[in-house]
């Protein structure tokens, strides 16, 4: 990575865990010559949207199908226009390439501005990335975008646009469970979901570092809209790493946690992680579909539960807590009634 003023010290950081660590770097990253790319299950959302029922249905029955073998589906003929995305990712762009100082100042975007991993000691545990982690209940804060007026109205409208999509994918995955709506509604609203603006800068030390550590996600679903030719992305199918072939006229969903628990493993939340590119930088915006922190979190079919019921907000913390004394999230395992 060229040093100039707008990256954050992710040289220097991985240079004194890779001191301190003395290990192998490709042995840390698992690294798999010749990972083999795979295209995701595409669901065209114009049957979902359909007067046809017969073609309501089968747009469903795709949503639940990839969601319980594959945990990640793409999706086209989603209803959020072309120009929208290419907008936010202008002005996603421009925000990235502002000074670091500028983009660590107070105040901005909720001082919700990350890089790298705090808490990594050692290389697998550092993500070579920054970040904006945004909540959407500040999104409308207009004392939030410091500078950066151009965000304010984009940000707004793609967050908007991107609550009633996730909103939607959701009403499908809990309808095939046989729930009514009511049960689930009440729980997500703006004021709990989150808005993750990602970038990945060049790496010079090594392709097999990785962008992002492999994780699952923590909520009910996530959309991505990804870089439409920088690949990065992977994700564990049949047990081994395969790597996500970038479509640019499709957004990715996965399912979180939540979802997994509430449907008692029905839908699975994957493990996934991204991997950094040499010479270009990359850049997505992940939206991620959450409760309260004070909503518990039951399965659909409480009397054969795999899981005991929790909040959200006990499962953050448990994540935390674990993240600080093990290096790494260990998520539901530490929630099934076996345990």
């Amino acid at each position: 990575m060229i040093e100039c003023s707008h990256n954050p010290p992710l040289l220097h950081d991985y240079t004194q865990l890779l001191n301190h660590s003395r290990v192998n770097v490709k042995r840390l990253m698992n690294h798999e010559p010749g990972l083999e790319e795979c295209e995701l299950p595409l669901v065209d959302l114009y049957g979902l949207w359909s007067e046809n029922e017969e073609e309501r249905v089968s747009c469903a029955s795709e949503i639940c199908k990839a969601s319980s073998e594959w945990g990640f589906f793409q999706i086209i003929n989603h209803g959020i226009s072309l120009e929208l995305l290419k907008r936010m990712r202008k002005e996603q762009v421009k925000l990235f390439k502002a000074p670091f100082d500028q983009k660590t100042a107070p105040g901005l975007l909720d001082n919700s501005y990350r890089w790298g991993n705090r808490t990594a000691t050692c290389p697998k545990q550092l993500s070579w990335c920054e970040a904006f982690h945004v909540p959407l209940s500040k999104i409308c804060d207009d004392t939030c975008y410091g500078e950066f007026n151009s965000l304010r109205e984009v940000m707004q409208e793609y967050a908007g646009a991107m609550q009633e999509l996730a909103k939607s994918l959701a009403r499908v995955l809990v309808a095939n469970m046989g729930a009514p709506p009511g049960v689930w509604e009440d729980k997500c609203t703006a004021s709990t979901c989150f808005m993750r603006l990602n970038r990945y800068p060049p790496c010079p030390v090594s392709p097999d570092v990785f962008g992002l550590v492999p994780h699952t996600d923590s909520d009910f679903l996530t959309i991505l809209h990804q870089d439409e030719h920088v690949g990065g992305l992977q994700l564990m199918k049949d047990s081994k790493w395969v790597a996500v072939k970038p479509n640019p006229d499709a957004l990715v969903v996965n399912i979180g946690d939540l979802f997994q628990a509430w449907s008692n493993d029905v839908y699975k939340s994957v493990e996934h992680k991204v991997m950094v590119n040499q010479e270009v930088e990359r850049h997505s915006i992940a939206y991620f579909l959450c409760p309260s922190y004070e909503s518990f979190i039951g399965c659909c079919e409480e009397d054969k539960s795999v899981y005991r019921r929790f909040t959200f907000g006990e499962y953050r913390t448990q994540i935390q807590q674990d993240v600080k004394a093990f290096g790494h999230k260990v998520g539901l395992p530490r929630f099934r009634v076996s345990s």
